[in-house]
């Protein structure tokens, strides 16, 4: 039985944010490898959500009957995460922190996992430091835990700026032994170069 990894889309989400992950861990890290995961999509309320790029989908979960075994949650960008309807995603981040499965937030979604306190305690990433503490509020007191890097990874916690989702990919394959670390890197190269047998990078 495959385990669900439940990407949260709101309305006006980063098309581009989830693009390589869900692909990565719906049909493998290597083209026909083995998969343990399979990806649902949540949201809010029933019915279409729209990406910034116009496409629509509709989510396989609201908010209030998503299945207790799911095994991560991943926050997909965006300019909805500052708005009330985002609240109701706290409970959710909060269940998966308390039972230790992976939370991961790119962009605007890393702000929103800052102003809610989840990265206090953590090392993690944004948009910028000024940026996440102006965004993040009076809820966000993990200055000294930033890292000025495209994506960060502290245990199941794993945080991206919106240009880095390349990087945010590789950190959440490794958060969730997706793969052997050998093939997530190859991975990371060839979508990084173009090129399948791309050497390291440094």
């Amino acid at each position: 039985m495959k385990q669900e990894i439940l990407f949260v889309l709101l309305d006006h989400f980063a098309d581009w944010e989830g693009a390589y992950i869900a692909p990565n861990l719906n049909w493998g890290v290597e083209p026909g490898s083995e998969s343990r995961y399979v990806v649902k999509t949540v949201s809010v309320t029933k019915g279409f959500v729209v990406s910034c790029g116009g496409f629509k989908v509709l989510p396989d979960y609201t908010i209030n009957d998503i299945p207790a075994d799911y095994a991560g949650v991943v926050l997909i960008g965006g300019m909805s995460w500052f708005t009330p309807g985002a609240e109701l995603v706290v409970p959710l981040v909060e269940d998966a922190i308390r039972n230790k499965k992976l939370v991961a937030g790119i962009c605007n979604a890393s702000v929103f996992l800052g102003m809610h306190g989840f990265l206090n305690e953590v090392n993690h990433t944004s948009n910028g430091l000024d940026y996440l503490k102006e965004y993040g509020g009076a809820g966000y007191k993990g200055e000294c835990h930033y890292v000025d890097k495209p994506a960060v990874r502290d245990g199941n916690i794993v945080t991206a700026n919106g240009f880095s989702a390349l990087e945010f990919t590789r950190e959440i394959l490794y958060a969730l032994e997706a793969d052997t670390p050998k093939k997530i890197e190859k991975s990371y190269r060839m979508n990084k170069t173009g090129v399948w047998e791309a050497p390291e990078i440094e």
